[in-house]
């Protein structure tokens, strides 16, 4: 990008101005020839080695003191002022502009959330009528005419309310407010020429941008704070920087003066475009003001500036937040670490660590994470190695270090490298992660190595790795593609017993690799299954697949029977496990509209062109209520197109209004579906048109962001909750909580920070959550959160045996059994310690058995036995498997012969692994 291009277009007219500009020119070429000089160069990777070593030798040297210390060492705490806001991060995407964080205010009023009361009278039946006339493209009388022959009054709060509404028509938008000039007695307020630049730079029309903001200085209009923010916040959208840099100069000096908000907007849109010389000027302007900035703000700014390898200045950074947030001196070194890892600045990334130790700062697991993805990244996989080598000696990692190795190995298609790295683990006498074997899988499914995939699945399943669908898919397709249908069937069931929950790409995948191996009878069949049994049925895009080919094989019976079922779904029973909460649910509807419902049910199942599911619409004589609609909208959550339609047009109906129930389950539909613009546009029309948000409101906002992995903007909306005057509640705690805690957009720190949080609020935790919160916990090494969890949930309610039980299983998921053990004889009193043993011991022996350590397993069996305690059918399938896999046949016939006597009957896993066992020993 070339700045003085910027200059001579848009060029100040004082003298004064070009100097100011002059200096933002000179930092913004500094900053590109930053930028440009990132290239890495073969002397610096070979200078690298020498500065490697070094800190090799000195984590090495460390580790003869650190191994003698708790492995699950947490941070220190921190907690944030107050007034820290996250106002520059918001996206400007509704007509609230930038949605101000001060008292200032958004477009809309408080007047407008009451739908526009101008003085004594309601302005709203005005405002709805000339709406209508504007959106309405009629190509016979044209919208001027029709608005000049109503002969309305028009003031300034009537045509920003109407301009409001034509937010998703932006032409006739700018035609209305270009002819109400035209009206007499009528002129354009600052308030319309904001509503009308912000419409403008959504669209991203710069050119009208810069003809309003002309066309406001010749009416004399003044420009307030507000305008000037909605240009540099939709200019550093764009990456237009030198032009938002323009008009932040040019706010200066024509006033008002820069608020916080304007600093923020400029300071985030120069650290997103990565001009981080330009950025730290303005820090340091406002530092000099006396604005503090918020702690998002804070980390974008320290890693954009750690990123540029301007070390100097990301220190002085990190010790503003240190002192101003106070955040860890850890978490500061560990921003750096990740932004200098993920630029490639590999170099910077160990003088750092090398820092980090001569300040005696603690190297976590998270740092290590972060140093071998940075070294693969590089291409110094046998660096990666020798620091995950060294992670393990000081207790400051997991299997995840090797996962991302092996993936490193196969990105350059070093495949006999990555076997050999899993042999290696299991040399080690540890377990592989899913994720390796979904990788290794995949790779040998690629290169139709089918038997040595196969080979490695009923090796996760023997050794009781726990499977994910991430893996399944990949077993699944991989069956599909060698014709063995059985199979892959086989597989599916395995799947659901395990109660592994199918994605949406797990069917698009499926019944893509289906459809080109199997006949029509197998198609219909596994539909049938899926629509019966599964708890995600299969949507649109499915159904579109399925009678798309049976189209084309002239299946005629067998496709009118899938839009028999397509039809009917909408009216079944809801899953046996909801019956008391459907049955609520239907005793609030009359029993005459029960009719109605499934009516329009299935009208939005029959087709997907809008039009004529309208037509349809128009011909029923219902009478809409808003608990009709909530029940619809429910059973046509599959359609979340045709849903989401048909809540708009019932919207317009004259005498029907949206409730808040109506409006959070459209919010949950078009959340289900990933359409987050349309979400967050309901949630802005619901608050315009006064309509009562709730905690729940907020929850199923946070849920769908959460639950796709969005869980940066999980908790950004939980802050705007909580900055609103909402209190989140235990449903808002439990799914934000466990999004942070899953594998997609995993925020481990935060997790931690809002289970504090919501025990010190009152909430109890139930059991599902305490469980994905021990794991994650346990998973990571933070142990002395976790023993922290033990004592929060006992005083929420939970009994001494079963809080322990949570985190001795956690514990012996991944492998720490030393720590499970510990754990277990901490507990006071003999009948709550037999009680624990009862309800652990199978996880103990489980991960005995998987360590490869037959003899305490059996010691334990035996002590367990004695106490009364015989074993599950669970420990004699573990014991199976192990057996089976050191070909000790003779013992699998007396663990069969000792379950018989014992009346333990087997489960379809026990079978499973003795088809599996005795099929690899003959």
């Amino acid at each position: 990008m070339n700045f003085s291009r910027f200059l001579s277009n848009l060029a100040p007219s004082t003298t004064t101005s070009r100097n100011n500009l002059l200096k933002l020119h000179q930092r913004f070429q500094l900053s590109t020839s930053s930028i440009k000089g990132k290239k890495p160069r073969e002397s610096e990777s070979q200078n690298l080695t020498p500065l490697f070593y070094e800190i090799r030798d000195i984590l090495y040297s460390e580790n003869k003191t650190s191994v003698q210390e708790e492995s699950g060492s947490s941070l220190r705490g921190r907690t944030q002022p107050q007034d820290a806001g996250d106002t520059a991060g918001k996206t400007p995407c509704t007509l609230d502009v930038c949605e101000n964080a001060t008292e200032k205010g958004g477009l809309l009023s408080s007047n407008d959330k009451q739908m526009g009361a101008s003085g004594d009278y309601d302005v709203s039946p005005i405002v709805h009528k000339i709406t209508g006339i504007v959106r309405d493209e009629n190509e016979v009388v044209s919208m001027e005419e029709r608005l000049q022959n109503a002969c309305f009054e028009y003031s300034g709060e009537i045509v920003e309310m109407v301009l409001k509404r034509c937010f998703k028509v932006p032409h006739l938008a700018f035609r209305f407010f270009n002819w109400v000039k035209s009206v007499e007695g009528f002129r354009h307020n600052t308030r319309t020429y904001n509503v009308m630049i912000y419409m403008a730079a959504e669209a991203k029309d710069f050119g009208l941008v810069d003809a309003l903001l002309e066309e406001m200085g010749k009416n004399s209009c003044e420009k307030n704070i507000k305008t000037w923010s909605i240009v540099i916040s939709h200019c550093g959208d764009a990456k237009l920087i030198g032009k938002a840099l323009l008009v932040f100069e040019r706010m200066k000096k024509h006033g008002p003066k820069p608020d916080l908000l304007a600093y923020k907007l400029m300071l985030n849109a120069l650290c997103n475009a990565g001009k981080a010389d330009i950025a730290f000027e303005f820090y340091k302007e406002m530092s000099n003001d006396g604005m503090l900035l918020d702690e998002r703000l804070f980390k974008k700014l320290l890693q954009c500036l750690a990123a540029s390898g301007d070390a100097f200045q990301a220190h002085k950074i990190g010790e503003d937040m240190i002192r101003t947030l106070e955040v860890s001196e850890h978490e500061v070194y560990g921003l750096m670490l990740k932004s200098l890892c993920v630029t490639g600045r590999i170099r910077e990334a160990l003088e750092l660590i090398r820092e980090m130790m001569n300040k005696n700062v603690n190297l976590e697991f998270e740092d290590f994470e972060t140093l071998v993805k940075g070294l693969c990244k590089a291409g110094r996989i046998n660096d990666a190695l020798e620091v995950v080598d060294i992670s393990k000696k000081r207790n400051a990692g997991n299997n995840n270090l090797y996962d991302i190795i092996v993936h490193a190995y196969l990105m350059i298609n070093e495949f006999p490298k990555a076997l050999d790295l899993m042999q290696r683990i299991k040399d080690l006498g540890q377990v592989p992660t899913v994720a390796t074997y979904t990788a290794l899988i995949t790779h040998f499914f690629r290169i139709n190595e089918f038997q040595k995939a196969v080979g490695l699945y009923h090796e996760m399943i023997e050794i009781g790795v726990d499977l994910d669908c991430a893996a399944m898919t990949a077993v699944i397709t991989g069956y599909l593609r060698q014709n063995c249908i059985f199979e892959a069937f086989g597989a599916f069931r395995i799947m659901k017993d395990r109660g592994i929950k199918p994605s949406k790409k797990f069917y698009r995948i499926f019944f893509k690799e289906l459809i080109k191996v199997s006949g029509t009878n197998d198609i219909l069949k596994i539909f049938k299954e899926m629509e019966e049994a599964s708890e995600l049925e299969p949507g649109d895009e499915f159904i579109q697949q399925v009678t798309s080919y049976l189209k084309r094989k002239g299946e005629v019976d067998k496709l009118n029977e899938i839009k028999h079922i397509q039809g009917n779904r909408n009216c079944k029973a809801h899953p046996v496990g909801n019956v008391e909460k459907n049955k609520a649910k239907q005793d609030q509807i009359p029993s005459d509209h029960q009719h109605d419902v499934c009516q329009i049910s299935q009208i939005l199942s029959s087709s997907m062109d809008w039009w004529s599911i309208k037509e349809q619409l128009e011909k029923c004589c219902i009478q809409f209520t808003p608990e009709v609609v909530v029940e619809i909208l429910h059973n046509s959550r599959l359609h979340a197109g045709m849903a989401l339609q048909f809540f708009s047009w019932v919207g317009n109906h004259t005498g029907y209004r949206h409730t808040t129930e109506s409006y959070n389950m459209a919010i949950k539909i078009a959340g289900q579906a990933k359409d987050f613009k349309h979400m967050r546009s309901l949630f802005y029309e619901m608050r315009r048109k006064g309509c009562l948000i709730t905690s729940d409101t907020w929850t199923i906002m946070i849920m769908q962001y959460g639950r796709t992995g969005l869980t940066h903007i999980a908790l950004r909306t939980f802050r705007e909750m909580k900055e609103r005057g909402h209190s989140p509640n235990e449903s808002t705690f439990k799914f934000l909580i466990k999004c942070l805690c899953g594998k997609k957009g995993r925020n481990v720190d935060e997790a931690v920070k809002l289970f504090h949080a919501m025990i010190k609020r009152g909430c109890r935790p139930d059991k599902e959550l305490a469980e994905a919160y021990l794991s994650c916990l346990c998973e990571v090494g933070k142990l002395s959160d976790a023993r922290s969890c033990i004592a929060s949930l006992q005083k929420t309610g939970f009994t001494v045996p079963l809080s322990y039980s949570l985190c001795v299983r956690s514990l012996c998921q991944v492998g720490r059994l030393e720590e499970a053990i510990q754990l277990i004889n901490e507990v006071d009193g003999d009948d709550e310690q037999l009680t624990l043993a009862k309800n652990t011991y199978g996880s103990v022996i489980h991960g005995l058995l998987k360590r490869g350590d037959l003899k305490a397993a059996l010691a334990k069996i035996e002590s367990m036995k004695q106490i009364g305690v015989p074993p599950s059918i669970h420990t004699y399938t573990s014991l199976i498997v192990h057996y089976f896999k050191e070909k000790q046949i003779e013992k699998v016939l007396g663990c069969l012969e000792e379950m018989k006597e014992s009346g333990c009957e087997p489960t379809l896993v026990t079978y499973s692994a003795l088809f599996r066992g005795y099929g690899r020993s003959v």
